[in-house]
Order: C-alpha cells, then sequence, then structure tokens
C-alpha cells in the first residue's frame, strides 16, 4: 500500500510490444548492460524470498513441487528480441524514479506475508491486524517456503545477472554486494505476490479482480524498482501459478484454506482500521495504467 505523500509525476508507458515485434532496438536500449552469460555470474547468493518467521515445513514433498527448472523457458538469450525488451523495459523505467509508482515499489520490497497484507490493505478494504488471522499467516508462511523452493532450481541454474550490476542507474532500494550476488531469474518477489494474490483471490473470490491486479503490480514494482528484468517477473508468475496449481492438490493446504476463509472474512467484516483513503487514490491513479506495454 502507498503510504506516503509524493509529487506526482506522467506515467511512463515504453512500446515494448513493438520492440518485440521489430529487429530494431531503441538506442536507449543498446546503451543498457547486457545479461552476462552464465559462466561470469557472482557467486551463489542466498535466496532472497526467506520468510521472515519461518513456518513449521512447507506444504508440498519434494516430489510434489512443480519443477520450475522444467516448466520455465530459458532467460533471453543475448541480443534476442526479449533480451532487447528487458533492456528496453529497465532503461525507460529509470524515469519513474520519484514518481508515486516509484514509491509503491519501494514500499513493495518488503515481502512475506503481514507485508503483503499490508499492501493489499487498499483492494481489501481493511488493514488486516496480523494478530487477528493467525490462520491467514500460517497459510501464507507455509506457502513461502513451496514458493522459495521452486525458485531455487532455476536461479542456480541460470545464476543470471540483475539489470543494475554493472552500471549505475537508480534503483529503489539501496545497492549491496548481496543483492548483487543473489540471482534474477526468475524473480523471487513476483513469484511470491502472484501466488498471494491467487490464494487472497480463493479467499475471496468477490474482490478477485482487484487482488489480482494489485498482485501483477506487486511483480511489476520489481522492474520500476530496477532490480529484476520483465522476463524474470513473468517467469515468477508463472512459478507462483505452478505451485498454487500444486497446492490446492494437497489437502493439509486446502484445509487450512479453509480456516483462513473464514478467519479473513471475519476480519474484512469485522470493524478493522480502514486504510487511508486519501493513500488509496494516489495508489490507484499511480497503478491505473501499467508502466510496461508487454
Amino acid at each position: 500500500m502507498l503510504r506516503t505523500p509524493s509529487r506526482l509525476a506522467p506515467p511512463v508507458r515504453p512500446a515494448l510490444l513493438a520492440v518485440l515485434l521489430a529487429a530494431a532496438v531503441p538506442a536507449l536500449a543498446e546503451d543498457m548492460p547486457r545479461p552476462a552469460p552464465p559462466g561470469v555470474a557472482p557467486s551463489l547468493g542466498s535466496d532472497t524470498l526467506k520468510p521472515g518467521k519461518p513456518a513449521a515445513k512447507p506444504y508440498l514433498a519434494d516430489t510434489a513441487l512443480p519443477d520450475a527448472l522444467k516448466i520455465l523457458p530459458a532467460p533471453p538469450a543475448h541480443d534476442a528480441p526479449l533480451d532487447k525488451a528487458d533492456r528496453a523495459a529497465f532503461s525507460s523505467t529509470r524515469a519513474l524514479k520519484g514518481s508515486p509508482r516509484w514509491e509503491i515499489a519501494s514500499n513493495d520490497v518488503a515481502e512475506g506475508a503481514a507485508a503483503v497484507l499490508e499492501n493489499f490493505a487498499c483492494v481489501l478494504g481493511t488493514r488486516i491486524d496480523q494478530t487477528r488471522v493467525p490462520a491467514v499467516i500460517n497459510l501464507l508462511e507455509r506457502a513461502r517456503l513451496d514458493l522459495a523452493r521452486a525458485t531455487r532450481g532455476p536461479k542456480v541454474h541460470y545464476r543470471r545477472l540483475r539489470p543494475f550490476v554493472g552500471n549505475e542507474a537508480p534503483i529503489c532500494v539501496q545497492r549491496s554486494q548481496a543483492l548483487a550476488d543473489s540471482f534474477s531469474y526468475p524473480s523471487g518477489h513476483a513469484t511470491q505476490g502472484w501466488a498471494y494474490a491467487l490464494i487472497l483471490a480463493a479467499l475471496v473470490p468477490e474482490k478477485a479482480t482487484p487482488i489480482l491486479v494489485r498482485g501483477r503490480a506487486y511483480g511489476e514494482s520489481r522492474i520500476v524498482c530496477g532490480v529484476h528484468w520483465l522476463s524474470d517477473v513473468v517467469a515468477g508468475r508463472l512459478t507462483g501459478t505452478a505451485v498454487f496449481a500444486a497446492l490446492m492438490g494437497d489437502p493439509t493446504f486446502r484445509a487450512d484454506l479453509e480456516k483462513a476463509r473464514a478467519e479473513l472474512r471475519a476480519a474484512l467484516a469485522g470493524a478493522g482500521t480502514a486504510p487511508d483513503q486519501a493513500t488509496c487514490t494516489r495508489e490507484a491513479d499511480a497503478l491505473r495504467e501499467p508502466p510496461l506495454e508487454f
């Protein structure tokens, strides 16, 4: 959820679809760093999708966890059309620094059940007190362990560098060696955000559309922030969808889903704290048009 006022800036809408379909690429994109081949990736970084308060165990056995390395295509090859689209997206979204959309991306850096519930407060209509919804928190945190496991295989296999490595372009978080040494494909945040949106939509189906719109935007925040390529985020959505499908086949997850459904509905119907309407209006305005076309 967008938390503090910020000056307004016009949205940036690069014609990425044209980049995908044309052999040429904007001159600005040509100047941006290109993904290095796997052999020159940095030392293996720790997985960035880690629980703040670890659940006891994931839901899925190893044999039931989708193999994202087999499901996902390889990251775009050097100078392929999708690679050019990735670089065009990174270069054009640097112009969003200081805008309301940049602020949303900065807020969306926080991950985990409690943070995502806060960032989804405007679409839920209530700021959820996590102490009142232990079943919801447990459901999301246990699922988070499965999501982290699913992203690990392709991250380690492809060892893809993040877009800010090797340049001084602005990003929405502080640069660190740990962030640079973690791998980019697929996006763990996009995986988590999309899977959480699917779970929340299943819990509150009458709010499915705004929840899924916010889930999409949560992943796009990683592109705006400058810490993931566009194709990382697309791959994250696919990974999150695959894990959600497997979770729906797990009886323990389904039982916990029903507990969380009753608990969340009670929280939404109760005397909870409404999100600040001015904040929600700014957020809706900033998210009305996606910063990317693809």
